[in-house]
């Protein structure tokens, strides 16, 4: 009994070393030039506008962002949240291992093998993707509890993991339709007999109902994101840059992923297991159809990161110099590719580091071309900038009730909304969920307007005729930002009424 209490306090320890170095991670390894990303700006500004769906992502982001914002809102506390879901995805992990028999040394390296991939980079930004592959992880983990015991609790499990991960993001549909032929042909088809997985599917479509009754009384505006998805930027995504990067994701890890597939085709032990590996390939099979983006699948690597964990720590627990072989180089090649994974280099140094980064894809942004900094890390500078700016056009209005405060997209919106040291500001744009958050109950009579930097008119002559006063305040002068040369305009003293100018525009965007 003491042996086993002993033992049982040492895994408990080991966990959380891990934990505790997850999120550290998360937070040392971010350089502090960077701010926030601009679509983590997007969901912070959601919380100003509950609902049960949005344009963009489903409702459940909006409800951590409502909790941030009650909670001050602070820059740390915002880091927090990603890092937090994906320490939750290591003991989802773990607790895998210990449901397909892993010793203590095959946890530890899972853990090892999670901490050095590309999710320690994505689990340092507030997005749906790190509570993405916390569902995935958890979906995994519950139908493989089931299926070894078929007890009834983890079908219910598995559908509320499935509807909840639903409301984060429709991504986890994709991981449905490869489950759905993987358990098929194999012996696990008896699961659809079961009365209880038909009551947990009506639990989770329960769970999921209000924002399916969103969409459907909204025309299924998801569709036609995922139609501008595909105009603007899946038509740039290639099977070759796509299958490249699941193994760039994971070359610190590759002998866990390569064991981890390898004996869930060949190896007896694992054959119960098999409808894991027909899972990935069905879904892998999916998104390559579909043109999915290459992250769009990590919530498929988990699940084999453990079983090539329980692989490596049955073959290795006695051999203790390939072991030590095995951690050392995992940690050490780590260490190396760090740059190319955390955005621990300032803009200065990447762009010394050109050649570097170029050559594993680092510089190709979703318009297919490269740049001069990884699009990720672009997206986080230069918002503090046309904050600032933005505070200096709406100090000078006199009647702050009549200001309409325009941008260009959403992420200088939501920026200029998180920044502004005026609570309301209330900036908005033509874009995404923006056109449904303009307030035009009073004529505007002054307009303050955040300029993209493909600006057609950088005179303002289209609105000349109609302001008494137009005047440019600034631009951002930072050149590693995506927004280099934003302009903010103060336009003062309408002419006329704008409010119809300004729905008809909203009016066209929207159609």
């Amino acid at each position: 009994m003491e042996a086993q209490y002993q033992n049982r306090i040492k895994e408990y320890s080991c966990l959380a070393f891990f934990l505790i170095l997850k999120l550290v991670l998360s937070f040392v390894l971010v350089n502090s030039v960077y701010e926030l990303h601009r679509d983590e700006f997007l969901y912070l500004d959601q919380a100003n506008h509950p609902a049960f769906g949005f344009t963009s992502v489903p409702p459940l982001i909006s409800f951590f962002s409502l909790l941030i914002k009650l909670l001050g809102g602070g820059f740390y506390l915002i880091r927090f949240v990603p890092a937090f879901l994906g320490a939750l995805t290591l003991v989802f992990c773990w607790k895998i291992v210990e449901a397909i028999n892993g010793n203590l040394l095959s946890k530890c390296l899972v853990c090892i093998a999670m901490i050095c991939s590309i999710f320690l980079r994505l689990n340092t930004l507030y997005q749906p993707n790190s509570f993405d592959v916390l569902a995935w992880t958890a979906a995994f983990y519950y139908l493989i509890c089931y299926f070894d015991g078929e007890q009834p609790k983890y079908l219910y499990f598995f559908a509320i993991t499935i509807a909840i991960g639903f409301l984060n993001k429709y991504n986890i549909l994709f991981l449905v339709i490869g489950l759905f032929p993987a358990i098929l042909i194999g012996r696990q088809r008896k699961i659809f007999t079961q009365k209880h997985f038909y009551f947990a599917v009506l639990v989770g479509v329960f769970i999921a109902l209000p924002n399916i009754i969103w969409q459907i009384n909204r025309g299924f505006p998801v569709l036609h994101h995922m139609k501008l998805l595909q105009k603007y930027q899946l038509v740039n995504v290639s099977l070759k840059n796509f299958l490249m990067s699941q193994f760039l994701f994971f070359i610190n890890s590759f002998f866990f992923l390569l064991s981890g597939v390898s004996v869930l085709i060949w190896h007896k032990t694992f054959l119960k297991y098999r409808w894991v590996i027909l899972t990935y390939l069905f879904t892998m099979l999916v998104f390559i159809y579909f043109k999915g983006k290459d992250y769009y699948t990590l919530g498929l690597y988990p699940v084999l990161l453990c079983f090539g964990a329980v692989y490596f720590g049955q073959i290795l627990s006695k051999r203790y110099l390939v072991k030590g072989a095995v951690i050392a180089f995992t940690m050490v090649s780590f260490v190396y590719v760090l740059p190319l994974l955390m955005p621990v280099y300032s803009p200065a140094q990447i762009i010394k580091s050109h050649k570097r980064f170029e050559s594993v894809g680092a510089l190709r942004w979703e318009d297919g071309k490269n740049h001069q900094l990884p699009q990720d890390y672009a997206d986080m500078l230069g918002w503090k900038e046309i904050a600032h700016l933005a505070d200096m056009a709406y100090s000078q209005v006199k009647d702050k009730s009549t200001v309409l405060v325009r941008a260009d997209n959403y992420g200088q919106a939501a920026a200029i909304n998180y920044y502004s040291k005026y609570p309301n500001i209330g900036a908005v744009a033509y874009s995404d969920d923006y056109l449904h958050w303009f307030k035009l109950k009073k004529p505007a009579k002054d307009l303050i307007l955040i300029q993209g930097t493909y600006d057609e008119d950088p005179q303002r002559k289209k609105e000349q005729p109609i302001f008494a006063k137009i005047t440019k305040i600034g631009e951002v002068k930072n050149p590693s930002s995506r927004e280099f040369g934003a302009s903010v305009f103060l336009l003062e003293g309408a002419k006329i009424n704008i409010n119809p100018i300004i729905e008809a525009e909203i009016i066209e965007e929207q159609q």
